[in-house]
């Protein structure tokens, strides 16, 4: 990558965090490109220079976190399915790599959550394609189990995976907007006994349908 590249890198993530933030502490309405470029320390022109209008913005501020948190979801399977691990323990994993990403970035998994009840935005269809990309990487996830052997053939798939990657998100922001003093192997700890006790069943080899 050359330095031009790298520097524009560099620009733009720089706009994404005073984006984020900005519209997560005001609204994307209040929100002008002016205070953006101001939280960002750089020229309204560079903010420009890099996207259309701030609905652009906004839309590849969504691309971008949700690729990051995707990427985080699949390098924890990868890495447990190295070491041997089972889709169970792989989907234990997912659900510590989200709640990583959602303590490293607050501002974004609120604004992400508070997006996604909205139906009235340009960026709706955009939303719903990075809102896949990550519940599918757990999808597969499952279905390997399912083929393996491992989990359940009457799971239904598609729905298990969005209820995992939603529990994540709303346990995770009820835990940092009023149950801080939790550490993140605290609340870890607690959704990997909901998975292994609710989904998976007490003892029980296989996860199966209630």
């Amino acid at each position: 990558m050359d330095s031009s590249s790298t520097r524009r890198q560099a620009t733009r993530a720089k706009l994404y965090e005073a984006a984020v933030t900005l519209i997560a502490e005001q609204g994307f309405s209040a929100t002008t490109v002016d205070e953006i470029a101001e939280r960002a320390g750089v020229a309204k022109g560079t903010v420009y220079y890099n996207f259309k209008s701030k609905n652009e913005l906004f839309e590849e501020l969504l691309r971008h976190g949700v690729a990051l948190l995707t990427a985080s979801l699949r390098s924890a399977a990868d890495e447990t399915s190295a070491r041997g691990g089972s889709r169970i323990d792989a989907l234990d994993a997912m659900i510590r790599a989200g709640l990583v990403f959602i303590e490293r970035y607050p501002s974004f998994t609120q604004l992400y959550v508070a997006e996604l009840w909205r139906t009235n935005r340009t960026w709706n269809s955009t939303l719903l394609v990075v809102r896949q990309q990550a519940v599918a990487v757990v999808e597969d996830v499952i279905r390997e189990g399912v083929e393996a052997g491992e989990l359940s053939a009457e799971i239904d798939v598609q729905l298990t995976a969005a209820a995992l990657v939603g529990m994540v998100l709303v346990a995770a922001l009820d835990w940092q907007a009023f149950q801080s003093e939790r550490s993140l192997d605290d609340v870890h700890g607690a959704l990997s006994l909901l998975l292994h006790g609710r989904v998976h069943g007490p003892g029980a080899p296989r996860l199966t349908a209630e």
